[in-house]
């Protein structure tokens, strides 16, 4: 009996059909019993359940790591760049740009550049003539502009350039002869002092400050820096060869007397110094309010602080007071120059970085000045490359207390260029591995820009990484990252490049997220936009 027939009509009707093969036969009864099977009002129909897609775990993205990375890179007497004077255009940009890549390579993110060692100019300038260190000869004009060469390279690499200035110094006494008519020296002989074997500008004078700002101020509008950098000379240094030898400003120090002033004498030379530390500040932010303001003076304050340091009183003999700079917020950072090892009794690097740290009541950057040049230096007590890594790991551990330390600059750039003890490699594979953005200096500005839109296109084995707007302000970078698994990559770009290519992977690992932030002239992160691979 076929299942589904009901009645005798149905079976009288298939027996009165024509002769059929038996095959024939069953088929049409087969569906004709199946079509009632599913119908039959005895079966259990299983409900049917839509498949909805898992969606991808959130993008969870790290906070955007920071930390200064700087790089000295002195340009007097040629002791890191130019290597030589005499060298073809060719070869001096071909080093300097040399000293980029490697200091991207190694995992920096700022150099600071010295400009005006001896009241001269790395730049073309109406106020003080040509360096010597292109030709051997002050005044002689390179034929190109290396600063603005410099800005533009150093941030094609993600590099920030700081223009490092020297307002005080004039000259060594042996090259007197030899200054160009338009170095101030020349103009204004009566502004100069003898000291043993320097010739130096007295800060003392009014005319002398006002040529040094006018030169910085000038830089500030005409390039695009992004900070004004001082180091440790504002007096001279005592020298062996003239002991006890006072520095030569009785007569400016007699007309201060003569227009009123009550000031003893050291106290008036430190007063000209903190003068203009505080008009540096105020007129550099007064013509570009985002460009930054460090100073790199001595490391030891004065001897006793912290207990047991001893060495030079900078603040009694070089007259720097710059504690006090410090904590009048007169500077955007610090970079003091702790150039003395962890080992050290009377110069102990930990207890100076945590002295310096408990001065910093403003919470200004504080980025210590480490010797990377006694990196096997040839001397009876020299660094090994792991010194500097331990110190730079010491500042780490100090990093999340207040005023404490964000960062460190290397002194100098010949010392990683050479590879010393394998420095750079150190560097490069150990604390430095990972990239890091400079911190952010939010008291100069503490808007962050608007996010920017991005999108993502697969170009053989890279992402090409689109991004759009214009972040509502002056922007200075895109931070591009990129997950493999569960490891991030930086780069660091300009912000008027609109496109980045990223690797489709990195050691056999899928690039899954891709993050852009925009980044503005102070460092104020935006944030992120995401791209997540389909």
């Amino acid at each position: 009996m076929l299942v589904g027939m009901k009645d005798e009509r149905q079976r009288e009707q298939l027996r009165q059909q024509p002769d059929q093969s038996h095959g024939q036969r069953l088929l049409p009864a087969l569906a004709t019993a199946l079509f009632w099977a599913c119908h039959s009002a005895e079966m259990t129909v299983a409900p049917v359940v839509p498949v909805v897609p898992i969606p991808p775990a959130a993008l969870t993205v790290p906070v955007l790591p920071r930390e200064f990375r700087g790089l000295w890179i002195a340009t007097v007497a040629n002791i890191d760049w130019p290597s030589r004077t005499g060298l073809t255009t060719a070869t001096q940009q071909s080093e300097l740009t040399g000293i980029f890549d490697m200091a991207r390579a190694t995992g920096l993110n700022a150099v600071v550049l010295q400009v005006r060692a001896n009241g001269d100019a790395l730049f073309p300038s109406a106020l003080e003539p040509w360096s010597k260190s292109f030709s051997g000869i002050q005044g002689v004009n390179p034929g190109w502009d290396p600063l603005a060469f410099a800005v533009t390279e150093a941030h094609a690499r993600g590099l920030e350039l700081h223009a490092w200035f020297n307002p005080f110094r004039a000259a060594n006494l042996s090259d007197s002869a030899r200054l160009d008519a338009q170095h101030l020296a020349k103009r204004r002989p009566d502004l100069t002092r003898v000291y043993c074997s320097q010739l130096w500008f007295d800060p003392g004078e009014q005319a002398v400050q006002d040529q040094a700002m006018s030169v910085i101020t000038d830089v500030v509008r005409r390039y695009d820096v992004d900070a004004v950098h001082l180091d440790d000379f504002f007096y001279p240094y005592p020298e062996t060869r003239c002991p006890n030898l006072d520095f030569p400003d009785t007569a400016a120090f007699a007309r201060y007397r003569a227009a009123g002033g009550a000031l003893a004498k050291d106290d008036w030379r430190r007063d000209n110094v903190n003068r203009f530390v505080e008009r540096l500040s105020r007129e550099v932010h007064g013509v570009r309010a985002t460009a930054r303001v460090g100073i790199s003076p001595f490391g030891i304050w004065r001897p006793g602080n912290p207990a047991g340091v001893v060495g030079l009183d900078a603040y009694a003999t070089i007259f720097a007071d710059s504690r006090n700079w410090l904590q009048r917020g007169w500077v955007d950072y610090l970079a003091p120059q702790l150039y003395w090892s962890i080992a050290s009794t009377g110069q102990s690097f930990p207890a100076l970085l945590d002295w310096w740290m408990q001065q910093n009541t403003m919470r200004r950057h504080f980025w210590p000045g480490l010797a990377a040049y006694r990196v096997a230096d040839g001397s009876s007590s020299p660094y090994a490359a792991s010194e500097i890594a331990a110190q730079i790991a010491l500042t780490r551990t100090r990093g999340t207390v207040a005023g404490g330390s964000t960062g460190a600059v290397l002194y100098n750039t010949t010392v990683l260029k050479n590879n010393r003890d394998a420095l750079a490699s150190v560097l490069r594979t150990g604390v430095y591995a990972s990239g890091a953005m400079v911190p952010a200096t939010p008291w100069l500005d503490a808007v962050a820009p608007s996010v920017p839109t991005v999108s993502v296109t697969a170009v053989g084995q890279i992402f090409r990484v689109s991004i759009g707007g214009d972040g509502g302000k002056a922007l200075a970078w895109w931070a591009v990252r990129w997950r493999n698994g569960s490891s991030w990559s930086l780069r660091v770009v300009p912000a008027d490049l609109r496109s980045v290519d990223v690797p489709t992977s990195f050691l056999a690992v899928a690039t899954d997220a891709i993050v852009v932030q925009a980044i503005d002239r102070v460092g104020n992160a935006s944030e992120p936009a995401t791209w997540r691979a389909p």
